[in-house]
């Protein structure tokens, strides 16, 4: 792992800290989740550890893995700093090889959305599926697709200050609809310094998912049934200005 991309994954701690989107308002949801289940929990997507280092240190017994071995890495540092023991490995959520049976898996922080074609949201959910124990559940948030707001602010720059060992940068962002039938686009950042440089640029391609898809998802996984919510508060899903969120038994 080379300075660069130990400095991407700090920044992403950062910005983590500092949004208050919506999908931010979720740990004590997942906590809820995790506490109830009958058997450990996966975190799929773990990141730097923003939902799963909460998790762990209310003592929950919880694995997670990640595509990025720097933000991993970062993770690692930050629970060695507090004596919190962790299990997290570097996996594809498509591919991935269980190490046990889990009573609960969740995908928080829209992470979902970064698996962009229908065989590997597919092949995704299956896994996840067959990683859970029969009666556990599945959990995810995301955004529920909104044709106006994506008319409104795609393409448009929206911008986010951020701190990192002492020094301030700038996040700039920019999402593009790059197919509108496949409805898959990509996140264009930019992290820019005190000088008005760009330090490193970064593009995350993101697919747009429907409610009316993710239970088609969940159908050819073979989850028995699912619930959708308007937040993290149990309430309906009425408009799109909400964060959907989903709960799938299998």
């Amino acid at each position: 792992m080379d300075d660069t991309d130990a400095f991407e994954a700090a920044v992403y701690d950062a910005w983590t800290d500092a949004s208050d989107l919506p999908w931010t308002e979720d740990v004590a949801f997942y906590r809820r989740l995790a506490r109830e289940a009958d058997g450990p929990a996966l975190e799929v997507g773990v990141g730097t550890g923003r939902v799963y280092l909460e998790l762990r240190r209310d003592g929950i017994d919880i694995d997670g893995i990640d595509l990025s071995a720097a933000r991993l890495a970062h993770l690692r540092e930050t629970a060695d700093a507090e004596g919190i023991d962790v299990s997290v490995r570097q996996a594809d959520v498509t591919t991935f090889d269980p190490d046990r049976e889990y009573g609960l898996v969740y995908c928080p922080a829209r992470v979902f959305n970064l698996v962009t074609s229908l065989a590997d949201q597919r092949a995704a959910l299956q896994n996840i599926h067959d990683a859970l124990a029969p009666g556990s559940r599945f959990a995810l948030n995301t955004f529920a697709p909104d044709p106006h707001f994506v008319a409104e602010t795609y393409g448009e720059p929206s911008e986010i200050e951020v701190a990192v060992d002492g020094a301030t940068y700038t996040l700039r962002d920019v999402m593009e609809l790059d197919d509108a039938i496949e409805r898959v686009g990509t996140q264009h950042r930019e992290v820019v310094d005190a000088d008005g440089d760009v330090v490193f640029e970064t593009e995350t391609p993101l697919a747009l998912v429907t409610k009316r898809e993710f239970e088609l998802l969940f159908a050819d996984a073979g989850f028995s049934d699912w619930t959708f919510y308007g937040g993290f508060d149990g309430g309906p899903l009425e408009t799109t200005s909400q964060e959907l969120v989903a709960v799938a038994e299998r």
